[in-house]
């Protein structure tokens, strides 16, 4: 499933985030997070350590899409 930029955003606020965190947490650039964030590059190489580090912190993506969810329980 692909993440949208919007559904980054939120996920990222829910936890408390910064964009610096979360490009340390996936090891990529926080220029390059901030770009994605605004529908910049999209593709794997960033989707894919996004995603992970976002669902590791106890963030559900909503298959639909749609949303995201903090897990319950965390």
């Amino acid at each position: 499933m692909t993440i949208t930029a919007a559904q980054v955003t939120k996920a990222r606020e829910l936890l408390g985030w910064t964009r610096t965190q979360l490009a340390v947490e996936t090891r990529v650039s926080p220029s390059s997070v901030g770009r994605f964030e605004r529908g910049g590059p999209k593709g794997e190489w960033i989707e894919t350590p996004i995603r992970s580090a976002l669902e590791s912190a106890g963030i559900e993506f909503d298959d639909s899409g749609a949303g995201v969810r903090l897990r319950k329980g965390r």
